[in-house]
């Protein structure tokens, strides 16, 4: 499918990381079509050499792989209408609506499509995100390998076997940014309190944070391998440590991420119609 025409269906902040990686990554542009309800975001595009509609159903026809990019609660009544489109083209259907299964999608459509959910994360923004990504059965080879093609340019992919499995995946890595940033929050605080001004605390956190991840990242120890040899027998690091695990940081994270999970069922259920 090195030649296959992608479109994305809406064109929010996603959709445009996901295009703006794919440009970096070699794609030509004239490849890429995008349909939105906003002119200057199509305009937007078409300065990139992309082709952009306001028609849905010119969408559908003109592609090969179409990309839905349209928000969770309003992804029904966006494709349902364009059923006989889907069913006259049948391109792979690539969803990045957070929530909706594949079922629901394929039922929407009218059923038998070749369907690739993703996971992916805010991070991508950058070009540094995680997608989580599932195929159900009708998915071929060939088509995996090009939805690999689109999200390698936005960051890491991890595919699951099980479409269950997305809901580990939104608690691991889906939402996961907010946890991080949560804790530099609470050590944004700490810091200032112990007397660092706001400028200073931050470019410090964030250059840590950044350290720490590239240290899992290119050393390829476990990030307790590391953290065990950071701490010095009767160390400040190791005391800072005993502090967390009085806490019992372990339970707290792991009760987040529970939680997480069990929202992110409730959601599917929720947005199953």
């Amino acid at each position: 499918m090195q030649s296959a025409t992608i479109g994305f269906l809406g064109a929010g902040n996603m959709a445009g990381a996901i295009i703006n990686g794919m440009l970096a990554s070699g794609f030509a542009a004239e490849r890429i079509q995008i349909c939105d309800r906003n002119e200057p975001k199509r305009a937007d595009f078409e300065r990139k050499g992309l082709i952009a509609t306001a028609d849905p159903a010119e969408l559908v026809a003109a592609c090969d792989i179409l990309v839905l990019a349209v928000k969770p609660q309003a992804l029904k009544a966006v494709i349902e209408p364009l059923a006989s489109a889907f069913q006259a083209r049948r391109p792979l259907v690539v969803s990045v609506a957070a929530g909706v299964t594949e079922h629901s999608i394929n039922r929407w459509l009218g059923g038998d499509f070749a369907i690739v959910r993703t996971m992916p994360n805010t991070p991508s923004l950058v070009m540094t995100g995680a997608t989580g990504l599932f195929a159900n059965d009708r998915v071929s080879a060939d088509e995996r390998t090009a939805v690999q093609h689109i999200f390698d340019g936005i960051g890491a992919t991890l595919w699951v076997d099980n479409e269950d499995e997305l809901h580990a995946v939104t608690a691991t890595s889906g939402s996961a940014p907010a946890y991080f940033f949560r804790f530099m929050e609470a050590m944004q605080k700490a810091a200032e309190h112990q007397g660092l001004d706001a400028d200073s605390a931050r470019a410090l956190i964030v250059q840590t944070a950044l350290g720490a991840a590239k240290l899992v990242q290119e050393t390829g120890e476990m990030p307790a391998e590391l953290r065990r040899k950071v701490c010095s027998p009767n160390g400040t690091t190791e005391r800072a440590i005993r502090s967390f695990e009085a806490d019992d940081l372990d339970a707290m994270v792991e009760r987040a991420m529970q939680a997480c999970r069990v929202r992110s069922i409730e959601l599917s259920e929720e947005l199953a119609d």
